[in-house]
């Protein structure tokens, strides 16, 4: 019987540590970097106006100003959150009326609840929303005036704020909010005791303002739909492989899997869409077989350095652009890799990147043009390793050497192309 109560303990403890490695394992990939901001400023200011405790033959104005109020609010997710404000209002008579003045300051500590995101504003605006707040704070009564002197009292606040987004930093507030006061022994007029019970005095607030957002992010809480970045996450995905499944140098690789994008049409490449260079000369192999039968000398099997550099200076090795353009097309930045090999197999050697265009448009702007592609280009040969001291750039402008009326051929004259020295 012992045997059998030790064997099924050892079972029990066994399924026990399983199972906790389970939630352990499943727990973990659950904790995220929030994608948005959490900590805001909210400043407003309106109007104040006393509904009840008031003593008879006082009264404030119907629209009574001063009221301000300076809050720090953080959003503990895109729905929920918890601020602190201060707020101060400042009573005087109304005309006809016998004078008073005084003075209401409250701190407040209020849970937030964002309308917009669980009512799913989203789906039809991104520049409106509603927070809903409320909570319980310490007030203080004091005047100058009849009793004189401060009147201490607890309260309790409910109110909601309409926003409007002007930018991913600051939002356009209006707000309106009901306060209680209890146990309050003054009315807001200093002149007279309160007389409604444990839940005296109430004051409606109304007021416009902003709200700055504070963060590293892009958006505020405020403004943070889950689903919404859930389905853009989505389509970024989609579209990462429906991108990756593209192969833009036509070697049967895939783009997503391919390390060398920009091989040479027609070239034998690896797995991995690089081309085949077994003697590391920069030269697909190929290529090289194919150079070495029209270019190479009797007796030398292997294309040589001297040729590679007749190649190049003799304009065999070009990138290309489009029209407007100073950005390499993507076929033709197989002739920058060219480049770039031969300069890492040749230390010594430098290199002039002579950028070209069309005779379309003014003649000014195309020099400017061939000078933006000539650098575009040597942006990329240092980016591949090469010192920037080794490369020159030089801007000639128009080539006038083909028909302009034929698309074709401007095509060929849009290009950047090499000396090397």
């Amino acid at each position: 019987m012992k045997k059998k109560l030790a064997s099924i303990s050892i079972l029990l403890l066994s399924f026990a540590a399983g199972a906790q490695n389970v939630a352990t394992t499943s727990n973990q990939p659950s904790v995220e970097i929030p994608a948005y901001n959490k900590w805001s400023i909210e400043l407003n200011g309106g109007v104040g106006k006393p509904l009840r405790a008031m003593t008879p033959g006082y009264s404030t104005a119907t629209l009574n100003p001063f009221h301000a109020d300076l809050g720090v609010r953080y959003m503990f997710s895109p729905t929920f959150g918890m601020k602190l404000d201060v707020g101060y209002d400042q009573f005087q008579e109304r005309d006809d009326t016998p004078n008073f003045e005084s003075r209401y300051v409250r701190t407040s500590l209020q849970g937030v609840i964002n309308l917009g995101r669980a009512l799913n504003f989203e789906t039809w605006t991104n520049t409106i929303g509603i927070l809903a707040h409320g909570g319980v704070g310490v007030s203080q009564i004091s005047t100058e005036t009849g009793y004189g002197g401060q009147d201490y009292m607890g309260h309790g606040i409910l109110g909601l704020t309409g926003q409007i987004k002007l930018s991913n930093r600051v939002a356009l507030t209006g707000d309106l909010t009901g306060i209680v006061n209890g146990r309050q022994n003054w009315n807001f007029d200093g002149m007279g005791q309160a007389r409604t019970g444990s839940l005296d005095g109430i004051l409606l607030n109304a007021s416009v303002g902003l709200t700055f957002y504070l963060g590293k992010n892009e958006k505020h809480a405020d403004w943070y739909a889950e689903e919404n970045d859930r389905l853009n996450k989505l389509e970024d995905r989609v579209g990462l492989i429906e991108n990756g499944l593209l192969d833009t140098d036509k070697d049967g690789v895939a783009d997503l899997y391919d390390l060398e994008p920009n091989s040479i049409t027609g070239v034998a490449v690896n797995t991995k869409g690089q081309s085949i260079d077994t003697n590391q000369n920069g030269v697909p192999d190929e290529l090289e077989s194919y150079l070495d039968k029209t270019y190479a000398k009797k007796g030398d099997n292997n294309l040589t350095n001297s040729t590679v550099e007749e190649l190049i200076n003799g304009g065999y090795v070009n990138v290309y652009f489009d029209f407007n353009s100073s950005k390499p097309t993507n076929a033709s930045l197989s002739g920058v890799d060219f480049l770039v090999k031969y300069l890492k197999n040749n230390p010594g050697k430098s290199a002039d990147i002579i950028g070209y265009a069309d005779e379309i448009g003014n003649s000014s702007y195309n020099t400017e043009l061939s000078r933006k592609r000539a650098e575009a280009v040597k942006k990329v040969a240092t980016n591949a390793g090469i010192d920037a001291s080794r490369l020159n750039v030089i801007a000639n402008g128009e080539d006038t050497s083909v028909n302009k009326n034929s698309k074709e051929a401007r095509q060929i004259v849009r290009r950047v192309t090499f000396q090397v020295k």
